[in-house]
């Protein structure tokens, strides 16, 4: 199954042009099988993802959350309370309370604008389950540092996604999962269980 597991709509990220349901239009276009929207710091009220649902046909629709973390942005999936991941959590406090809640975290965007990104996560106690290999936000030399890190810690489950903000970029960086995904449950388990491959269609 192919996904986009990052994107941003105009409805909750104000630095987005996408409405909502072009994006349903295009991710269907473009051949995905799932999207996962992750707006900045805010979860979508599950009654308007069951709208967005309804008009999807077969494309899986899901909601995780990119959270503005001290030293750089996480993907964060099974979050169902924000209140005590504010703007600014460092990763410690960030990865720590995404899997009290039962979720996920991958690092988005990894060394972009100079991130630092080996000493964060060297720091004892940060737990990531993944990292973006390849976004639209990630040139090639990031790329290249991303995958050279991997080779150094090949324990991750590794993603490729849009990051988009516009639509002519939904899916071009993408996400195979080895295993069927259906639910947020089927997306946990596939990243704990380094079920991903990221690729460029």
């Amino acid at each position: 199954m192919l996904f986009d597991l990052h994107m941003h709509t105009a409805r909750y990220s104000p630095d987005s042009i996408i409405d909502p349901f072009q994006l349903i239009d295009q991710a269907n276009a473009v051949g995905l099988d799932g999207i996962v929207i992750t707006e900045h710091d805010r979860l979508w009220p599950e009654d308007e993802l069951e709208e967005l649902r309804s008009m999807a046909g077969k494309l899986v629709v899901l909601a995780g959350v990119e959270i503005t973390g001290r030293g750089g942005d996480m993907l964060c999936y099974g979050v169902r309370d924000l209140s005590p991941l504010p703007r600014g959590t460092p990763w410690l406090e960030l990865t720590r309370e995404v899997r009290r809640q039962g979720g996920v975290c991958v690092a988005a965007h990894p060394y972009r604008w100079g991130q630092p990104f080996d000493e964060l996560v060297s720091e004892p106690g940060v737990e990531l389950d993944g990292m973006e290999m390849m976004s639209n936000n990630m040139d090639r030399h990031l790329r290249q540092k991303a995958a050279k890190y991997f080779e150094r810690h090949p324990d991750y489950a590794t993603l490729g996604n849009s990051d988009a903000h516009e639509l002519d970029v939904v899916g071009h960086c993408r996400t195979r999962f080895n295993v069927p995904v259906r639910t947020m449950a089927d997306l946990i388990a596939a990243i704990r269980g380094r079920q991903t491959t990221p690729v460029v269609s």
